[in-house]
Protein backbone atom coordinates (compact mmCIF):
# COMPACT_ATOMS: atom_id res chain seq x y z
CA UNK A 1 0.00 0.00 0.00
CA UNK A 2 1.46 3.48 -1.21
CA UNK A 3 1.73 5.78 2.37
CA UNK A 4 1.18 9.26 1.45
CA UNK A 5 1.87 12.04 3.64
CA UNK A 6 0.08 15.43 4.04
CA UNK A 7 1.61 18.77 4.34
CA UNK A 8 0.85 22.74 4.65
CA UNK A 9 3.19 24.23 2.70
CA UNK A 10 4.50 27.98 2.94
CA UNK A 11 2.92 28.11 6.40
CA UNK A 12 3.48 27.03 10.45
CA UNK A 13 -0.50 26.22 10.47
CA UNK A 14 -2.20 22.93 9.10
CA UNK A 15 -4.92 25.19 8.16
CA UNK A 16 -2.52 27.92 5.98
CA UNK A 17 -0.63 27.41 3.24
CA UNK A 18 -1.09 25.04 -0.03
CA UNK A 19 -1.66 21.22 1.19
CA UNK A 20 0.27 19.07 -0.45
CA UNK A 21 0.87 15.00 -1.03
CA UNK A 22 4.38 13.73 -0.70
CA UNK A 23 5.27 10.18 -1.68
CA UNK A 24 8.99 9.09 -0.28
CA UNK A 25 8.65 5.80 -1.93
CA UNK A 26 6.80 5.90 -5.33
CA UNK A 27 9.10 3.07 -7.00
CA UNK A 28 7.00 0.46 -9.03
CA UNK A 29 4.56 3.28 -9.55
CA UNK A 30 3.13 4.33 -13.19
CA UNK A 31 1.89 7.40 -14.30
CA UNK A 32 -1.52 6.34 -14.46
CA UNK A 33 -0.91 5.58 -10.73
CA UNK A 34 0.42 8.54 -9.81
CA UNK A 35 -2.24 10.40 -11.15
CA UNK A 36 -5.15 8.63 -9.49
CA UNK A 37 -3.46 8.65 -6.01
CA UNK A 38 -3.00 12.46 -7.07
CA UNK A 39 -6.85 12.51 -7.56
CA UNK A 40 -7.48 10.86 -5.05
CA UNK A 41 -5.52 13.36 -2.34
CA UNK A 42 -7.83 16.31 -4.07
CA UNK A 43 -4.87 18.70 -3.37
CA UNK A 44 -3.05 20.58 -6.12
CA UNK A 45 -0.01 19.05 -6.71
CA UNK A 46 1.41 15.49 -5.09
CA UNK A 47 4.69 14.83 -5.16
CA UNK A 48 6.44 11.67 -6.37
CA UNK A 49 9.97 10.52 -4.78
CA UNK A 50 10.26 7.88 -8.08
CA UNK A 51 14.60 6.76 -6.32
CA UNK A 52 16.45 7.15 -3.46
CA UNK A 53 19.65 8.28 -4.90
CA UNK A 54 21.69 11.36 -4.26
CA UNK A 55 20.04 13.62 -7.27
CA UNK A 56 16.67 12.00 -6.58
CA UNK A 57 14.03 12.00 -8.91
CA UNK A 58 10.55 13.47 -8.35
CA UNK A 59 7.29 13.97 -10.17
CA UNK A 60 4.31 15.88 -9.77
CA UNK A 61 1.02 15.65 -10.59
CA UNK A 62 -2.05 17.60 -9.92
CA UNK A 63 -5.78 15.95 -9.83
CA UNK A 64 -5.90 16.52 -13.66
CA UNK A 65 -2.47 15.89 -15.23
CA UNK A 66 1.69 15.64 -14.61
CA UNK A 67 3.39 19.32 -14.10
CA UNK A 68 6.54 19.97 -14.95
CA UNK A 69 7.85 21.49 -11.45
CA UNK A 70 5.97 22.67 -8.26
CA UNK A 71 7.46 24.66 -5.75
CA UNK A 72 5.13 24.07 -2.63
CA UNK A 73 5.32 20.28 -2.98
CA UNK A 74 9.17 20.63 -3.52
CA UNK A 75 9.14 22.53 -0.20
CA UNK A 76 6.98 19.84 1.46
CA UNK A 77 8.81 16.80 0.24
CA UNK A 78 12.08 18.74 1.18
CA UNK A 79 11.11 18.82 4.57
CA UNK A 80 9.12 15.25 5.18
CA UNK A 81 12.87 14.06 4.33
CA UNK A 82 14.25 16.35 6.52
CA UNK A 83 12.36 15.54 9.51
CA UNK A 84 13.39 11.51 8.20
CA UNK A 85 16.50 12.17 7.94
CA UNK A 86 17.87 15.33 9.81
CA UNK A 87 18.28 19.07 8.01
CA UNK A 88 20.57 18.97 4.98
CA UNK A 89 20.75 19.31 1.63
CA UNK A 90 19.41 17.44 -1.19
CA UNK A 91 18.87 17.87 -4.90
CA UNK A 92 15.89 17.01 -6.72
CA UNK A 93 15.83 16.13 -10.47
CA UNK A 94 12.42 17.35 -11.97
CA UNK A 95 11.12 17.46 -15.30
CA UNK A 96 12.39 20.95 -15.63
CA UNK A 97 15.72 20.37 -14.11
CA UNK A 98 17.60 19.91 -11.37
CA UNK A 99 16.48 21.53 -8.29
CA UNK A 100 18.46 21.95 -5.07
CA UNK A 101 16.74 22.41 -1.58
CA UNK A 102 18.49 23.02 1.71
CA UNK A 103 16.45 22.56 4.74
CA UNK A 104 17.69 24.23 8.11
CA UNK A 105 17.30 23.12 11.74
CA UNK A 106 13.73 25.33 11.85
CA UNK A 107 12.82 23.06 9.17
CA UNK A 108 12.40 25.83 6.50
CA UNK A 109 12.92 24.46 3.24
CA UNK A 110 15.19 27.03 0.58
CA UNK A 111 14.66 25.70 -3.18
CA UNK A 112 17.02 27.02 -5.88
CA UNK A 113 15.17 27.52 -9.40
CA UNK A 114 15.89 26.27 -12.79
CA UNK A 115 17.25 29.00 -15.03
CA UNK A 116 14.88 31.36 -15.48
CA UNK A 117 13.18 33.03 -18.60
CA UNK A 118 10.87 36.01 -19.17
CA UNK A 119 9.20 36.95 -22.57
CA UNK A 120 6.54 39.37 -23.89
CA UNK A 121 3.00 38.14 -22.89
CA UNK A 122 1.24 39.16 -26.29
CA UNK A 123 -2.03 40.22 -26.99
CA UNK A 124 -3.75 40.30 -23.77
CA UNK A 125 -7.74 41.21 -24.97
CA UNK A 126 -9.09 37.65 -24.67
CA UNK A 127 -7.32 36.78 -21.10
CA UNK A 128 -8.68 40.32 -19.80
CA UNK A 129 -12.13 39.14 -20.31
CA UNK A 130 -11.80 35.98 -19.41
CA UNK A 131 -11.20 37.58 -15.80
CA UNK A 132 -13.55 40.27 -16.29
CA UNK A 133 -11.31 42.90 -15.75
CA UNK A 134 -10.47 45.59 -17.96
CA UNK A 135 -7.00 47.56 -19.20
CA UNK A 136 -7.48 50.30 -16.77
CA UNK A 137 -7.28 47.74 -13.83
CA UNK A 138 -3.47 47.10 -14.83
CA UNK A 139 -0.52 48.62 -13.10
CA UNK A 140 1.57 50.03 -15.75
CA UNK A 141 4.39 49.81 -13.67
CA UNK A 142 4.54 46.18 -13.86
CA UNK A 143 3.69 45.49 -17.50
CA UNK A 144 2.28 41.95 -18.11
CA UNK A 145 4.74 39.53 -18.87
CA UNK A 146 5.41 35.53 -18.97
CA UNK A 147 7.83 34.53 -16.51
CA UNK A 148 9.57 30.75 -16.12
CA UNK A 149 11.51 29.39 -14.00
CA UNK A 150 10.51 25.50 -14.09
CA UNK A 151 7.00 26.48 -15.54
CA UNK A 152 4.90 29.18 -17.01
CA UNK A 153 3.00 31.72 -15.12
CA UNK A 154 1.54 34.93 -17.02
CA UNK A 155 2.42 37.43 -14.95
CA UNK A 156 -0.31 40.80 -14.44
CA UNK A 157 -0.28 43.43 -12.19
CA UNK A 158 -3.35 45.22 -10.97
CA UNK A 159 -3.49 48.72 -9.75
CA UNK A 160 -5.50 47.88 -6.52
CA UNK A 161 -5.93 45.12 -3.49
CA UNK A 162 -9.74 45.65 -4.79
CA UNK A 163 -9.41 44.32 -7.72
CA UNK A 164 -7.08 41.35 -6.80
CA UNK A 165 -9.85 40.36 -3.99
CA UNK A 166 -12.59 40.24 -6.71
CA UNK A 167 -11.65 36.99 -8.59
CA UNK A 168 -14.35 35.70 -10.62
CA UNK A 169 -13.23 34.16 -13.76
CA UNK A 170 -14.74 32.11 -16.96
CA UNK A 171 -13.12 28.51 -15.61
CA UNK A 172 -13.25 26.74 -18.71
CA UNK A 173 -12.32 29.98 -20.98
CA UNK A 174 -9.06 30.01 -18.30
CA UNK A 175 -8.74 26.45 -18.81
CA UNK A 176 -8.35 26.50 -22.59
CA UNK A 177 -6.65 29.86 -22.68
CA UNK A 178 -3.33 28.25 -20.25
CA UNK A 179 -3.22 25.04 -22.13
CA UNK A 180 -2.90 26.67 -25.87
CA UNK A 181 0.05 29.39 -24.13
CA UNK A 182 1.29 26.41 -22.18
CA UNK A 183 0.88 28.20 -18.77
CA UNK A 184 0.80 26.31 -15.47
CA UNK A 185 -0.78 29.08 -13.77
CA UNK A 186 -1.65 33.23 -13.71
CA UNK A 187 0.29 35.50 -11.42
CA UNK A 188 -2.38 38.04 -10.05
CA UNK A 189 -0.47 40.62 -8.35
CA UNK A 190 -1.14 43.55 -6.24
CA UNK A 191 2.22 45.90 -5.07
CA UNK A 192 2.29 47.22 -1.00
CA UNK A 193 5.65 48.12 -1.10
CA UNK A 194 9.02 47.82 -3.55
CA UNK A 195 9.47 44.45 -1.39
CA UNK A 196 6.02 43.27 -0.73
CA UNK A 197 3.43 41.46 -3.18
CA UNK A 198 -0.15 40.02 -2.89
CA UNK A 199 -0.68 37.21 -5.24
CA UNK A 200 -3.05 34.84 -6.72
CA UNK A 201 -2.69 32.13 -8.89
CA UNK A 202 -5.71 30.69 -10.90
CA UNK A 203 -4.48 26.76 -11.69
CA UNK A 204 -7.74 25.63 -13.52
CA UNK A 205 -5.20 23.20 -15.87
CA UNK A 206 -4.67 21.23 -12.60
CA UNK A 207 -8.67 21.25 -11.97
CA UNK A 208 -8.47 23.82 -9.12
CA UNK A 209 -9.21 27.31 -9.00
CA UNK A 210 -7.01 28.96 -6.90
CA UNK A 211 -3.71 27.85 -5.42
CA UNK A 212 -3.22 29.53 -2.21
CA UNK A 213 1.09 29.14 -1.90
CA UNK A 214 2.53 28.79 -5.47
CA UNK A 215 6.33 28.45 -5.45
CA UNK A 216 7.42 28.28 -8.75
CA UNK A 217 4.61 31.07 -9.61
CA UNK A 218 7.21 32.96 -7.09
CA UNK A 219 10.21 31.96 -9.04
CA UNK A 220 9.52 33.31 -11.90
CA UNK A 221 7.79 36.28 -10.33
CA UNK A 222 11.31 37.35 -8.87
CA UNK A 223 12.69 36.51 -12.16
CA UNK A 224 10.27 38.86 -13.69
CA UNK A 225 10.93 41.59 -11.36
CA UNK A 226 15.01 41.12 -11.74
CA UNK A 227 13.69 41.47 -15.82
CA UNK A 228 12.12 45.08 -15.21
CA UNK A 229 15.00 46.34 -12.99
CA UNK A 230 12.46 46.61 -10.41
CA UNK A 231 14.19 43.55 -7.86
CA UNK A 232 15.51 43.09 -4.22
CA UNK A 233 17.34 41.24 -2.75
CA UNK A 234 14.63 39.63 -0.62
CA UNK A 235 10.87 40.21 -1.86
CA UNK A 236 7.67 38.61 -0.02
CA UNK A 237 5.01 37.26 -1.40
CA UNK A 238 1.25 36.76 0.62
CA UNK A 239 -1.06 34.69 -0.52
CA UNK A 240 -4.15 32.42 0.29
CA UNK A 241 -5.64 35.26 2.46
CA UNK A 242 -8.37 35.81 0.12
CA UNK A 243 -9.51 31.72 0.66
CA UNK A 244 -8.60 31.41 4.69
CA UNK A 245 -5.75 30.17 3.66
CA UNK A 246 -2.68 32.50 4.44
CA UNK A 247 0.11 31.24 3.10
CA UNK A 248 4.00 33.59 3.47
CA UNK A 249 6.57 33.17 0.77
CA UNK A 250 10.35 34.09 0.66
CA UNK A 251 12.09 34.93 -2.52
CA UNK A 252 15.71 35.62 -2.45
CA UNK A 253 17.63 37.52 -5.45
CA UNK A 254 21.57 36.86 -5.53
CA UNK A 255 23.36 39.69 -8.00
CA UNK A 256 25.66 36.40 -9.41
CA UNK A 257 23.26 34.14 -9.75
CA UNK A 258 20.49 34.57 -12.27
CA UNK A 259 18.60 31.69 -10.35
CA UNK A 260 15.91 32.67 -7.73
CA UNK A 261 15.82 31.03 -4.15
CA UNK A 262 12.48 30.32 -2.53
CA UNK A 263 11.48 29.57 0.97
CA UNK A 264 9.43 28.53 3.36
CA UNK A 265 8.19 26.30 5.88
CA UNK A 266 5.69 23.26 5.73
CA UNK A 267 3.88 21.50 8.67
CA UNK A 268 2.21 18.27 8.91
CA UNK A 269 -1.05 17.52 8.28
CA UNK A 270 -3.05 15.17 10.24
CA UNK A 271 -5.76 14.63 8.17
CA UNK A 272 -7.12 15.30 4.87
CA UNK A 273 -7.76 19.21 4.64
Amino acid sequence: MTTVLRYAAFTSEPDGGNPAGVVLDANGLDDAEMLRIAAEVGYSETAFLTEASDVQPVRYFSPKAEVPFCGHATVATAVALAERNGPGEVVFSTRAGLVPVSVDEKLRATLTSVEPAVEDAGELAHVLEILRWSPDDLNPDLPPRIAYAGARHLVLSTATRQRLADLDYDFDGLLAYMLELDLTTLQLVWQESPTVFHVRDPFPVGGVVEDPATGAAAAAFGAYLRELGKGQPTITLHQGDDLGRPSLITVELRPDDPRVRVSGTAVPITAPA
